[in-house]
């Protein structure tokens, strides 16, 4: 009886970290807290309303996920990604994506197709009330579900590695680029379209694609970035400069 209670607990425990853990991460990826930006530990733990272990140790997993830096005694900071930084990133996962295209038309059943066109029709609406945040949930999904109809547990594990640091980089270039949202529109068209006639080689190619353009445009956010922080510290030193 004791150790069923002690099981209990345990699954309670994991339950509350891995609760945690998918807060800190989206509340991170959804562009809460700047690339570079000190985590504000205090903060976390009266907005998540927990104590700073079970917030430290959500870091570490988070930090393994390459979203955070732990700093050795000082903490932590959310990442912050040069343009060669996401390139690279993209050019992995683009690979990941053709080839999750092509095995899932291989492999996927005829009720994961139906639940991804359903998938597909609620991300339509969120486009067409321009619902960013719902929008871009049910994006991922999609992309997941192709990823898990792929069955292949190495491609599965190489790409939620990868996805947590894309899906923080994809969104905050969306913020910016919301007229990229209609083409994105249209290739997921594309997309569907491709599984549901099961046309592998047509499909890996569309994603590959896809991601590309995902690519361009979270660099071209970022080089904005870039040029708005240098034009602010040019403007604070001739600040400093007046007398």
């Amino acid at each position: 009886m004791r150790a069923t209670g002690l099981k209990l607990v345990e699954r309670e425990a994991a339950s509350l970290h891995a609760d945690i853990v998918n807060q800190l991460r989206d509340f991170i990826v959804e562009g809460h807290l700047a690339p570079g930006i000190r985590i504000p530990e205090r903060e976390l733990c009266e907005k998540f309303d927990i104590s700073r272990t079970p917030l430290r140790e959500a870091l570490k997993v988070i930090a393994a996920e390459g979203l955070v830096e732990l700093l050795p005694n000082r903490g932590a900071r959310v990442r912050a990604f040069s343009e060669a930084d996401i390139r690279n990133l993209f050019e992995v996962i683009s690979g990941l994506d053709f080839v999750a295209g092509q095995l899932a038309c291989a492999r996927i059943t005829d009720d994961a197709i139906a639940a991804i066109e359903k998938m597909h029709l609620e991300m339509y609406t969120h486009y067409l009330r321009r619902e960013l945040a719902e929008y871009f949930r049910v994006n991922q999904k999609i992309h997941q579900a192709i990823v898990d109809a792929a069955a292949n547990p190495v491609l599965s594990a190489n790409y939620l590695n990868l996805n947590s640091i894309v899906r923080r980089l994809r969104y905050s270039a969306n913020l910016v680029r919301r007229d990229r949202l209609g083409d994105a529109m249209r290739e997921h068209e594309q997309i569907v379209d491709a599984l549901r006639r099961r046309s592998a080689d047509e499909l890996g190619s569309l994603m590959f694609q896809h991601m590309r353009s995902k690519c361009e445009a979270v660099c071209e956010y970022v080089r904005g970035q870039q040029q708005a922080e240098s034009i602010q510290d040019s403007a604070s030193d001739d600040n400093e400069l007046e007398f």
